[in-house]
């Protein structure tokens, strides 16, 4: 009799069993027309895994739910395989790397992965510490590969069957080769064991992602209107006739405090033009000439430094980190011209920033909407300080080396 599983054909948690089954030989077929959201909430199912989750492996003696039971399952009906190992310390391996797996490479995939597909709430520092763990984890397994083909010994096991599994989703998904060139000896790993000819048979071709899944905007719900209460008809009534009376005007809109200000004459738009515009002798031309602009008495200057360097641990996320920071300042670009140094060559990163505001502070109106001005330390640079007035000046060429050290990247603001 065959053992029945419970699940969709594209569950990469169905395939470890299914796949397991492949190599020893063990007859498991799929549910007929199983469809998801419904077949997972009928009683009958209900009854095998009353939290309704997929897969579940139905057998002669009673069913079992949870993925790796189920492919630990399949693998012992045959008992005289390989994919246990053939010693009591490789089994010993076999499920500490299964543990591994789960709880150090799967868990941090769907951290980092479901939020993006919108399953769960996006938050970024929660997308930023899962991102760092599963580089964590997958910097171990790549050390451990460095001299291993397998996880255990020199074939095939049920570590590798899990493992693969569950990094097949993340290859497929969000793990893009910008990300995964990092890990030489996992990538290596991967592509050996995925294109065996039993994971191709579940599995089918694998490709890897080009691209990072955006997170889900923020949309407003929907406004839905009340129904209008029935009206009784109302008798005619004459009225004697009123004059016109003029239609209210449009209340102004407030002005923004910073358009209050005393005149400057630094015009904003210029400066902007110049930094763009200058694509030679930056140096002489363009920071020449923000200081011969520069007005003291109508604009202001700031260094922000990131409280937190020691967590920017991956690059690309420090990256968007930044990238993030400077869409929600978007509300005071009429007011500002900003630069944002990311800088090192190896982690931990250093984001670093110049900032010019309009005004001798920075706008109020910035630092209640911009979560982000509180992950900063801000600190207003003395002009008459040459030393200070050099860094502005480096910051705003991009000058690398800056401060002794490589600019991963520069961003500007304007």
């Amino acid at each position: 009799m065959a053992l029945i599983l419970h699940s969709t054909s594209n569950n990469k948690n169905a395939a470890k069993g299914l796949i397991a089954a492949e190599y020893t030989g063990v007859k498991v077929e799929l549910a007929k027309d199983f469809q998801m959201g419904v077949s997972n909430k009928t009683p009958e199912f209900l009854e095998m895994n009353p939290i309704g989750k997929v897969p579940v492996l139905q057998t002669p003696d009673g069913p079992v739910f949870e993925s790796n039971a189920i492919a630990r399952y399949v693998t012992k009906t045959k008992p005289d395989n390989l994919l246990f190992g053939s010693s009591l310390i490789e089994y010993a391996q076999i499920e500490q790397w299964n543990d591994f797996s789960a709880t150090e490479v799967d868990a941090n995939i769907g951290r980092w992965l479901y939020p993006r597909l919108g399953y769960a709430v996006y938050i970024p520092p929660a997308e930023e510490a899962a991102v760092a763990a599963l580089k964590r984890a997958l910097g171990a397994l790549n050390t451990h590969l460095a001299s291993n083909t397998y996880l255990v010994g020199h074939s095939i096991t049920l570590a590798d069957i899990i493992m693969v599994c569950n990094l097949s989703i993340g290859f497929r998904v969000i793990m893009t080769k910008s990300f995964t060139k990092e890990f030489p000896h996992v990538e290596r790993y991967f592509w050996t064991v995925v294109n065996q000819p039993n994971f191709c048979k579940i599995l089918g071709e694998v490709k890897q992602a080009e691209s990072i899944p955006a997170p889900p905007s923020k949309k407003p719900a929907p406004v839905t209107e009340k129904p209008k209460a029935k009206e009784e008809p109302k008798k005619e009534v004459k009225e004697e006739p009123k004059p016109a009376e003029e239609e209210a005007a449009p209340k102004p809109k407030p002005k923004n405090p910073l358009d209050l200000l005393p005149p400057s004459p630094m015009i904003l738009d210029d400066w902007k033009r110049l930094y763009s515009n200058t694509k030679t002798n930056f140096r002489e031309v363009a920071v020449k000439g923000f200081w011969d602009m520069y007005d003291p008495e109508g604009y202001s200057l700031w260094f922000c430094d990131y409280k937190y360097n020691d967590e920017n641990t991956v690059s690309f996320v420090t990256l968007n980190k930044v990238g993030g920071f400077l869409q929600r300042m978007d509300l005071v670009r009429k007011y500002a011209f900003g630069k944002m140094l990311i800088v090192g060559s190896e982690p931990p990163f250093k984001v670093q920033g110049l900032w010019l505001f309009r005004g001798k502070e920075i706008p109020k109106f910035v630092m209640d909407e911009v979560y982000d001005m509180e992950l900063y330390e801000w600190k207003q640079v003395d002009i008459n300080d040459e030393a200070q007035k050099e860094r502005v000046s480096q910051m705003i060429e991009d000058h690398e080396p800056f401060e002794g050290q490589a600019l991963l990247d520069a961003k500007c603001f304007k």
